[in-house]
């Protein structure tokens, strides 16, 4: 394990020291070893540090190096691949995000840069439908796509179900943990927990010894929407910790689905809120959801939807396709090729917002489709 890992690991440690100050020390002293190295005075010119985590970091380093040192021999002890900005194998859909985590912990077989991943999130008090909902999903994404990874936060509830539903269909699952990788939280899931470790993987930007506070689970979901290309809401209140995931991945203009449910339900109003505010896109199957990401052809679905007796010509729906509006977008893309929301913005010289809004019509008339890493495309 080379110096500079050790030292980010150690720069980790430190009360205080987050991922941005560590970001802005790395770049400002060359590396994290001359950042742990650095004076106080030194230390203390640093935007984002000042006087006071200067003189933290100075007090502290020998001990979080000794700890940092520790963490790398429990690694290597229990098979922990421990991944930093610089490797080539980090998860590339996290590193493209600003608030990538320098330093993450890794146990399990999955590839987490494959062609296609999911995360499937929802409540943890949920439903018989819910649960069952989320199995379908995961069913019939397994019979679309063998490679695809589930990911989720291997909670109680709609999280876990999805992972056991992804091991009983021999899809990879990987766990993202609110914790070291020394413990499993809840301890009920610890046989799921090692199933997964064999069959996709557990994975966190938390050292051993961290506990499950609370604060951790909310830093947890952005990991859970920054590493898929979409995220499932399956069942959710008007509070929950799901819905901080579909707004993580809004912000990294990752694709958002949520499942309809019943107006009466409370276990369905967070997703129905996400629909109507046009936060996400609603899905009855993995098949729209496929669509929708450009993952399957527009005719396969209409073959698995047809019924066996066509109507006649005049009960036949128009199969004419919608026009394709003549707008700043629709123009850098025919240009262009696929291209990334925030190059549309800056090419267009629109907001962020703007563009969404225009994608958003674009996809629900079948005119564009999303790639991975962000990437729009037209489908013709």
């Amino acid at each position: 394990m080379d110096n500079e890992r050790i030292a980010l690991i150690a720069l980790k440690r430190i009360y205080g020291v987050g991922d941005m100050s560590l970001r802005w020390l790395q770049k400002h002293f060359g590396s994290a070893e001359a950042a742990l190295g650095a004076t106080v005075p030194q230390l203390a010119e640093v935007e984002g540090v000042g006087r006071e985590m200067a003189e933290r970091i100075v007090a502290e380093r020998d001990e979080a190096l000794r700890r940092a040192e520790q963490e790398v021999r429990f690694a290597t002890d229990h098979a922990i691949r421990i991944y930093t900005l610089a490797d080539s194998d980090y998860p590339n859909r996290l590193r493209a995000c600003l608030d990538a985590p320098p330093v993450i912990y890794y146990r399990g077989t999955a590839d987490l840069n494959v062609a296609r991943i999911v995360s499937i999130v929802g409540t943890r008090r949920c439903s018989d439908y819910g649960t069952n909902l989320a199995t379908r999903i995961v069913e019939e994404l397994a019979a679309t796509d063998a490679s695809i990874v589930i990911v989720s936060g291997l909670a109680y509830g709609i999280d876990v179900c999805a992972h056991r539903a992804a091991l009983r269909t021999g899809l990879p699952t990987v766990g993202v943990l609110a914790h070291g990788l020394d413990r499993i939280y809840p301890a009920t899931h610890r046989a799921t927990a090692a199933d997964m470790t064999l069959r996709g993987g557990l994975l966190t930007d938390y050292p051993s010894g961290t506990n499950p506070v609370p604060e951790n689970f909310l830093r947890r979901n952005r990991l859970i929407a920054a590493l898929a290309d979409a995220t499932v809401i399956i069942e959710s209140p008007v509070r929950s910790g799901a819905l901080s995931t579909a707004a993580y991945a809004q912000g990294y203009q990752r694709r958002v689905f949520a499942c309809p449910g019943r107006v009466t339900d409370e276990l369905s109003l967070g997703c129905l809120h996400l629909i109507a505010e046009r936060r996400a896109r609603l899905i009855s199957s993995p098949a729209d959801l496929c669509e929708m990401m450009g993952w399957a052809p527009s005719e396969k679905r209409v073959k698995a939807t047809s019924s066996a007796s066509a109507p006649s010509t005049s009960q036949r729906p128009s199969t004419a396709e919608p026009p394709l509006p003549d707008n700043a977008v629709t123009r850098v893309l025919r240009a262009k090729g696929p291209t990334q929301i925030n190059d549309l913005a800056r090419l267009t010289d629109l907001s962020v917002r703007e563009v969404m809004a225009i994608l958003f019509d674009l996809e629900m008339d079948g005119l564009v489709a999303t790639l991975p890493g962000g990437m729009y495309k037209l489908v013709r």
